[in-house]
């Protein structure tokens, strides 16, 4: 097996390429260890010292470091492990579906239709591009003119990620969708 890594504009993460299918859909983010019970995958990850945060995506595993932590030292740990974990034959999330990210928060209001385009610009536009970089972002509401968004993986605590939101996502859905405003995140 051969994985390759990408490096991310978020120097803390970087991006395993298995060259096998992660996740079939959706994506599970684990930003602490004990949320990783769900996954053989994510706990032999966070097994390696150094190691704050498991996001898995269809082909990809980002995994985000502490700030005392070298990639030098710790990739090959990492490596090692997603390695095991493929080698083993465990499933990567046994018994548990994983998240559908925009299907995150339904809304039946007078807002639906509004929505309804704003998950559609994510899905189609936004979320593509996003992981592409080792991230992903979730749908959490709109109100009165504010999408709420919550940012996972690579783009989690990334440093373009204000950016990111602001002169990327907010431009775009303010071009297709007068009703919006300006965009936030969540944590």
């Amino acid at each position: 097996m051969f994985i390759q890594t990408e490096t991310t504009p978020n120097p803390a993460t970087l991006k395993f390429l298995p060259g096998e299918t992660v996740l079939g859909s959706g994506t599970a983010d684990f930003p602490t260890p004990e949320g990783a019970v769900a996954s053989p995958l994510a706990r032999r990850i966070f097994a390696v010292p150094g190691v704050t945060a498991v996001f898995l995506g269809s082909d990809f595993v980002t995994v985000t470091k502490s700030d005392a932590a070298i990639w030098d030292q710790i990739k090959p740990s990492i490596l090692g492990a997603i390695m095991d974990h493929y080698q083993s034959g465990d499933a990567v999330m046994p018994g548990a579906a994983a998240t559908q990210a925009s299907a995150h928060a339904a809304h039946d209001g007078p807002d639906a239709e509004i929505v309804g385009q704003i998950k559609e610009l994510l899905d189609t536009r936004v979320r593509p591009a996003v992981a592409q970089d080792g991230g992903d972002i979730t749908f959490h509401g709109f109100d009165r003119g504010v999408v709420y968004l919550h940012m996972q993986g690579a783009c989690a605590g990334c440093p373009s990620s204000t950016l990111t939101l602001k002169m990327g996502i907010e431009n775009l859905l303010r071009h297709y969708i007068p009703e919006v405003v300006e965009v936030r995140p969540v944590a």
